[in-house]
Order: C-alpha cells, then sequence, then structure tokens
C-alpha cells in the first residue's frame, strides 16, 4: 500500500500549537507499518480525560482554542490525528478509507492509552465516528461535549449531499479558504496550519474519500457500511448512556446545524438545552474557549483553584 507521510518542517512553529507529537504503531488492523499521531498533554492521572476527535477536511489543530482551558483545569487531553489528516499517515488510495478502518484505529487508540474518566469532546466527523465508540467500553467514559455532528444510520439530508457533489468536484481541496469561508476573521497563518498536513492533491485521498463514506441508505442500500453501527450507537445513546452531556451548536452552519442537531439531542439521553452560538458556523471549536468554560463548568471539571471562575 501506497503511504505518504508529511514531512514534520510542515509542522514547525504553527501558531497556537506547541504540542510535542507522540504516535500510536502499530494500529490494530491496519496495514503494517501505518501509523497514527496524538496529541497527549496533561497528568496522566487527573480526574478526567478529555479526547478530542476533529472531522473533515480539519485536523487536531482544531482544538487549539479549548486545549489550555482543558488543561488549565488540570484534565489530561488525548487529540488524535484520523488517519490521512494532521501528522498521521496518508494512505494514497482513496479506497483505502472505510467507516469501520477509522473506527477500529479511534478504538485501538482508547485501549492501548488505557483511556478512563473520558470526557468525549467531537464534530463533524469526530462525532460520527466517536459516538459509536462508548458503547463497545462504557466504563472507560463518563462525559460528553458534541458539537455540529451526528449519527450516522442513513439518513441524509439535501444540505449534505449538496456538500459530497461539492467536495467530489475538489480533488485538491483548498482547506484553508474553506476554514476561512467559514470562519471569515481566521488568520492567514492559521488557515495556513491547516493546509499543513497536505502538501498537495496526493496527501489528500481521506478529503476526498469521507464524503462518500457518510451511511447514506438512499444510493447505499441497506447494508451501507457504518448504518448498523451507527443505529446501534443510538440505541445505546438513547437508552444506556448514563454519563453527563454538553452539546453546542453553531447556528450559522447549513449542514449539519440547529435542525441537525436537535434530532442528535433528542437521541441523547439526559442531554440538556444546548448553548447556541449564533455567529459560529460548521467548525465550532473555532469559536472555542468559552465554549469549553461553559462545558466544564457544566460538566463539574472547573478548575478546583478557581471554583468561583466565571465565562
Amino acid at each position: 500500500m501506497d503511504v505518504l507521510r508529511t514531512p514534520e518542517a510542515r509542522f514547525a512553529g504553527l501558531p497556537g500549537w506547541p504540542y510535542a507529537p507522540h504516535f500510536l504503531e502499530p494500529l490494530p488492523h491496519q496495514a503494517p507499518g501505518l501509523r497514527m499521531h496524538y496529541v497527549d498533554e496533561g497528568p496522566r492521572d487527573a480526574r478526567a480525560t478529555v479526547l478530542c476527535l476533529h472531522g473533515n477536511p480539519s485536523w487536531g489543530y482544531l482544538w487549539r482554542h479549548m486545549l489550555p482551558v482543558f488543561l488549565g483545569a488540570g484534565l489530561r487531553v488525548v487529540v488524535p490525528d484520523l488517519i490521512g489528516f494532521g501528522r498521521s499517515d496518508k494512505p494514497v488510495d482513496a479506497g483505502w478509507h472505510r467507516f469501520d478502518r477509522h473506527r477500529d484505529s479511534l478504538l485501538a487508540l482508547v485501549a492501548a492509552l488505557d483511556l478512563r474518566d473520558v470526557l468525549l469532546a467531537v464534530q463533524d466527523w469526530g462525532g460520527i465516528f466517536g459516538l459509536t465508540l462508548p458503547m463497545a467500553a462504557p466504563e472507560r467514559y463518563t462525559r460528553l461535549l458534541v458539537m455540529n455532528t451526528l449519527l450516522a444510520t442513513g439518513e441524509v439530508s439535501d444540505g449534505f449531499r449538496a456538500w459530497r457533489d461539492y467536495s467530489n468536484g475538489q480533488p485538491d481541496l483548498a482547506v484553508g479558504r474553506l476554514l476561512q469561508r467559514g470562519k471569515r476573521d481566521l488568520p492567514d497563518a492559521e488557515a495556513a496550519a491547516y493546509d499543513a498536513p497536505f502538501p498537495d492533491a496526493r496527501h489528500k485521498a481521506a478529503l476526498r474519500a469521507f464524503p462518500n463514506l457518510v451511511p447514506d441508505l438512499c444510493t447505499m442500500g441497506p447494508d451501507a457500511p457504518g448504518a448498523a453501527i451507527s443505529q446501534q450507537a443510538q440505541a445505546f445513546w438513547s437508552g444506556q448512556w448514563q454519563g453527563a452531556s454538553f452539546m453546542a451548536v453553531g447556528a450559522a452552519d447549513p449542514v449539519l446545524g440547529g435542525p441537525v442537531m436537535a434530532q442528535l439531542r433528542a437521541a441523547i439521553r439526559g442531554c440538556p438545552q444546548p448553548l447556541v452560538v449564533p455567529e459560529a458556523g460548521h467548525f465550532v471549536p473555532e469559536w472555542g474557549a468559552p465554549i469549553a468554560h461553559a462545558a466544564l463548568r457544566h460538566l463539574g471539571l472547573v478548575n478546583p483553584l478557581h471554583p468561583k471562575y466565571e465565562v
């Protein structure tokens, strides 16, 4: 299998991203030599670990505004890059990417690091994969922070189909420019950081593959890969989830905004009314520090050294 590895020099000096790289290799059930990158910061004996899962076409850099808040609360923070993104290896063949492979790689990371008392923080594909993880080991997960994502049970919206059509016409998607369209005040240097993992189109196979991995029963049939496991996850969240939840909604997202998140909230047992961020688009963690503070306060994880902290 032809695999690319982005040169480390491209990650040097990225604004707001001083974190040391770590790598999980080998990955069970994956091609030999394939490695997954992750950030692992904060005390290993923290009272909770925040597992931050990004989506497409971003990478772990998406969480840079939230990490200082989580670390300031004394928490451990683990931020993996999905295979094909960030510092993780990048198979050249878009056909390599499958729902089960990416889910398995995340399960392998959680097991390898033996993560406990997990606050699962997800957005976009981070939720499509991430929301299927807790049912595999419910004892590991105690809290949820969910932003602009969905359970991929096979029903897709017209808005998503429009995004899929657009993406399929972009073999060399300009990632930084896309992020700036979603957040117009994103500095050029930070937009360039989103481009760092992808020196050329050959490094973007995952970006091309992911829109076509979303289970769509209308076009893929009843056996759409990922639909069954997502339906099982929906049953878990509505009937078995015992943890605390916090939802933030970027209201300006035309694809996974308010209506989609209202459906997801109804499927999560005990999920409270969301924090709605009117100006936020799809990439909600870009508006992250106030959201992170509000989530920690609701989830009972405010730094005990500052019990009266207010956002």
